[in-house]
């Protein structure tokens, strides 16, 4: 097996991971005008299907959306989902080494061949969604990720 690829079964082809993109989108559950956000991170493979990581990511803040920006959206993005702050003692590094490792699990379990080093070094890319844009007052046409 190659590293960073998916086995298709009864195939001796292997699609490499290619990148992490995280989606951003208003979060519905609280429409009261202040900031919700939720975020779907996935693995974007080098045939252009996607292996979802994580589902379950997202934040809220008391300031309106006018406060925010398109670049502070894709800073906290880019944080929820993880590696997480270290606790009881754990460095950055441990809690890094875990967050790689799990994600790197979920992808084995889905059939996705890949070491949680390399996957660590991959371009993690942050996608806001049109109504999200829209809501910044960013142009929707020019969805910018980083």
């Amino acid at each position: 097996m190659v590293d960073g690829a998916l086995e298709r079964e009864g195939d001796d082809s292997m699609i490499a991971v290619t990148r992490l993109v995280t989606f951003a989108d208003i979060d519905d559950v609280n429409d009261t005008g202040q900031v919700s956000v939720s975020a779907r991170h996935e693995a974007e493979l080098a045939d252009g299907s996607r292996v979802l990581l994580l589902d379950d990511r997202g934040w809220g803040s008391s300031q309106d959306w006018a406060a925010e920006s398109v670049e502070g959206i894709q800073e906290t993005t880019r944080m929820v989902v993880g590696p997480d702050e270290p606790f009881d003692g754990l460095s950055q590094e441990d809690m890094a080494t875990d967050h790689w490792d799990s994600l790197q699990q979920t992808l084995q379990r889905q059939g996705v061949v890949i070491d949680a080093a390399e996957l660590r070094q991959l371009p993690h890319d942050i996608v806001l969604s049109q109504r999200l844009l829209a809501r910044l007052g960013a142009n929707p046409d020019t969805n910018p990720s980083s």
